[in-house]
């Protein structure tokens, strides 16, 4: 028995998750699957993408394959105040959220570190495709070797002090590598589909999802203004729009029009050309670093504005509580507030924060 101690492994009930689990067991670790209930669907709506109790079964079937104990945790209480709180409130602020980040965060892994000690656990092991590694003397997390599939972008929020104990045993695997594993071991979840869409969303309708909520999250109507203020058309509600939307808007023009902004105190969407979508430098808060930031002067480095976007190269300027600037060396388009901005070195991914406003 390795003598790294019990590990948690977060389990989603899908093939990535399972195929993480099959691997610690094969180097013979001492493995706990867990699955964390998350949110319940309204009575009548079909859950999401992921943890909903079918797929808590699909794991626990998983573990018993494998010879392993799994348990379900209820983390609704934390899931709701953390997440989904905050996925309507960046909304209703005009911003476009990214919840999957803080689950990874305050799920994934501080919740599951804190669980941990009841099952006499230090580690949690996860199926993202992910790297864990050391730059300078200090942890970090590098992109996965399948650059397809690399999830680190979504791991920029991570307590920098739970790094040495985090596994990605997907970390050198690519998608089909993963499912040819799952087959191998007879696991029925080998070829379940993955779901691309927000798991407490149902249907991935948001306007839908913003309206029932208690508390008054109902949409208005408003303008949709040019960049002079003019009026074009209505909206029925800026939460159904993006920065870099194009369809839907509703209005003829000459030339295709884009959302360039939403201002909620005004209730309007400003829409222009998509030039205008372009912007060389942005402002974030909420910072988290895995080394300490005054050791990121001289760095090449590069961010990421979106999961699938290239890393652009970028000039970091350090500001107070929690906040920073990047420089983009080419313009970026559409950059979109409350969107996460991960910051890397190479493939290291070395922190990052969450989009305030472009610049």
């Amino acid at each position: 028995m390795t003598t790294r101690g019990r590990i948690i492994i977060a389990m989603s009930g899908g093939v990535d998750s399972s195929a993480a689990a099959a691997i610690l067991v094969r180097q013979n670790r001492d493995v706990v699957g867990v699955t964390m209930k998350i949110w319940e669907a309204p009575a009548g709506a079909r859950e999401g993408g992921c943890c909903s109790m079918d797929d808590a079964m699909d794991a626990a079937r998983v573990c018993q394959k494998l010879g392993i104990p799994h348990y379900t945790l209820n983390a609704q209480s934390t899931f709701k105040t953390q997440v989904v709180d905050y996925f309507a409130d960046q909304y209703h602020a005009g911003k476009t959220p990214n919840p999957c980040v803080l689950c990874n965060q305050a799920l994934k892994f501080d919740y599951l570190f804190r669980q941990g000690a009841a099952f006499g656990a230090s580690r949690v092991a996860t199926g993202h495709y992910a790297r864990a590694a050391r730059f300078m003397d200090y942890p970090v997390i590098a992109a996965a070797d399948d650059r397809q599939k690399d999830q680190s972008y979504y791991l920029f929020s991570t307590t920098p002090s739970r790094l040495e104990n985090i596994e990605f045993p997907l970390a050198h695997y690519d998608k089909e590598q993963t499912r040819a594993l799952a087959r191998e071991l007879g696991l029925a979840v080998a070829e379940k589909k993955e779901s691309q869409e927000i798991c407490f969303v149902p249907d991935n309708d948001y306007k839908a999802f913003l309206r029932g909520l208690p508390g008054g999250h109902a949409p208005m109507a408003g303008d949709i203004v040019d960049k002079a203020g003019k009026a074009l058309g209505r909206h029925e509600g800026y939460a159904g729009y993006t920065i870099g939307q194009r369809k839907g808007l509703g209005i003829a023009a000459a030339e295709p029009l884009y959302v360039l902004g939403i201002d909620p105190s005004a209730n309007q969407v400003i829409v222009g050309g998509r030039e205008d979508l372009y912007s060389s430098a942005l402002h974030a808060t909420g910072a988290n670093w895995f080394i300490p930031p005054e050791e990121l002067a001289g760095l090449e480095l590069s961010a990421k504005i979106r999961s699938r976007s290239p890393a652009a190269a970028v000039e970091l300027r350090i500001g107070g509580e929690g906040g920073f600037i990047l420089e983009f060396a080419e313009p970026q388009l559409a950059i979109t507030p409350g969107q996460a901005v991960a910051v890397y070195h190479g493939d290291l991914l070395l922190g990052g924060g969450w989009i305030e406003r472009r610049l």
